[in-house]
């Protein structure tokens, strides 16, 4: 397959996707890409995790998340983009100025592969296999695509920058889990009680809940917000 074929398609993709002339979705999609909005989610999962577990494997899954983030992020940021060194649609010097950019945002000068992408897709399948409940992994997913999309939007990455990023985040996903669930099955004594109120890993129902009464929150603040700063 030609390779500027690849390239010409994901450049018009791009164009397609991204920016509106909507000051609403603008003001959205800045706060869905917006680490900050996600902190009292971040909270919540927390919660969750140190609610289900005893301490040590707590401090266990709280590390492998971090290392999950960290190697996903890392990894992109510091090898792949200096290394493709391939332009940002808004750093583009072909197509920068076709791009809808909003409040002058245009990133790195770099952007495949793209971090967030990595970042939230790896945490999501992690989180997804760590307590395996449908909904739960549903809700981490969607999250993870709105905030990839968000930065088609904003015109700082190309789908195939989110492409990459997505299918190594998930692969890193994967790999922590896997070395979670060995390091765990070595050092978990008691097993859990399972019914209906409980995932099939242990997890409390009524604990998932109230994550996504924040997650919920969360969605409704940030388009109160785009709504009132029109």
């Amino acid at each position: 397959m030609n390779i500027d074929w690849l390239v010409n398609t994901d450049k018009n993709i791009l164009l397609q996707l991204n920016g509106s002339d909507s000051l609403f979705w603008d003001y959205l999609m800045t706060g869905i890409t917006s680490t900050v909005a996600w902190i009292p989610v971040a909270i919540a999962l927390l919660f969750v995790i140190i609610k289900n577990n005893t301490l040590r494997e707590s401090g266990l899954i709280i590390l492998c998340i971090a290392l999950t983030i960290l190697i996903a992020d890392q990894f992109t940021s510091s090898f792949c983009k200096p290394f493709f060194a391939r332009f940002r649609p808004a750093q583009d010097p072909i197509i920068m100025y076709m791009v809808d950019v909003v409040d002058g945002y245009r990133g790195g000068r770099y952007g495949f592969v793209s971090s967030h992408a990595a970042n939230t897709f790896g945490l999501a399948l992690f989180i997804s296999l760590l307590i395996k409940n449908k909904w739960m992994s549903m809700s981490m997913f969607v999250w993870a695509i709105l905030c990839s999309y968000s930065r088609i939007y904003l015109g700082v990455h190309y789908l195939g920058d989110i492409l990459g990023g997505m299918l190594f985040g998930l692969l890193t996903g994967f790999i922590i889990y896997i070395i979670y669930w060995y390091i765990s099955k070595r050092f978990t004594i008691n097993k859990r009680n399972i019914s209906s109120q409980y995932t099939s890993s242990g997890y409390a129902i009524a604990d998932l809940n109230v994550f996504h009464t924040i997650l919920y929150a969360t969605y409704l603040v940030l388009i109160i917000r785009a709504v009132t700063i029109i």
